[in-house]
């Protein structure tokens, strides 16, 4: 099957990907390097250097002009998420079927018009993948995605509000599902809860703490990814 796999920073830390071809893309919103495996790619959202480009410095106008441009019309992103809910533990895959992001700068790439249609997170993969993926992996779905700006974490405050909004809390989805939205790319929301959202059962983050937590999810997320790749392909 030909779909994108969009990630972060846990594809620089798998081997998964090793052995996939890196390639370079031209589009008209900057340059985009992936990798290559026949009919698939894999995007590291923050970049491909070595050190990863924060939240809101992302170019994900480039990222998805570059998967357009390739032909892809399944993107199967794997995003870190925070806990916004005592009973979604770190260590929880999780999958998301709505956004809440009133926070973000635009992300669009109609900046002449008003309105560029309703976004949303198509999930057409989602039953498929759920069902193979079963019983190794178990996945809360129909989540709600509440998005920050970044680059910094919420405060307690924040917080206290945004778990009446949803279940989860992140820096890169929403601008992603939107730009597909408006590409006609199919968009399929999948994560790891790394961490208790700031003040969720005490919990006070910080970068060091949430580094911590994501090395110790990394074997997990290296064989769910593993997993997936198998079931698409």
């Amino acid at each position: 099957m030909k779909f994108a796999l969009v990630s972060g920073t846990s594809i620089n830390h798998s081997p998964v990907f090793s052995s996939w071809i890196p390639r370079t893309v031209e589009t008209k919103h900057g340059p985009v390097t992936l990798r290559t495996r026949g009919d698939q790619v894999v995007l590291n959202r923050h970049g491909a250097g070595a050190a990863p480009l924060p939240p809101h410095t992302i170019n994900a106008r480039a990222n998805f002009a570059a998967l357009a441009q390739l032909g892809f019309a399944d993107v199967v992103s794997f995003n870190s998420v925070g806990s916004l809910r005592p009973d979604l533990p770190p260590g929880t895959f999780v999958s998301c079927s709505d956004y809440v992001a009133i926070q973000q700068p635009p992300a669009t790439y109609h900046d002449e018009v008003l309105h560029a249609g309703a976004p949303g997170i198509a999930n057409n993969l989602l039953p498929v993948v759920a069902a193979a993926l079963a019983p190794e992996f178990t996945l809360e779905t129909g989540l709600t995605y509440v998005h920050t700006r970044g680059p910094r974490f919420e405060t307690k405050a924040e917080i206290r509000v945004m778990k009446t909004w949803g279940d989860v809390v992140g820096m890169t989805l929403a601008p992603e599902a939107d730009l597909c939205t408006e590409l006609g790319l199919r968009y399929n929301s999948f994560g790891m809860v790394d961490n208790y959202a700031n003040g969720i059962e005490g919990a006070a983050i910080d970068y060091a703490s949430f580094k911590r937590m994501v090395h110790d999810n990394q074997e997990r997320v290296n064989r769910f990814i593993a997993r997936l790749l198998e079931v698409l392909s």
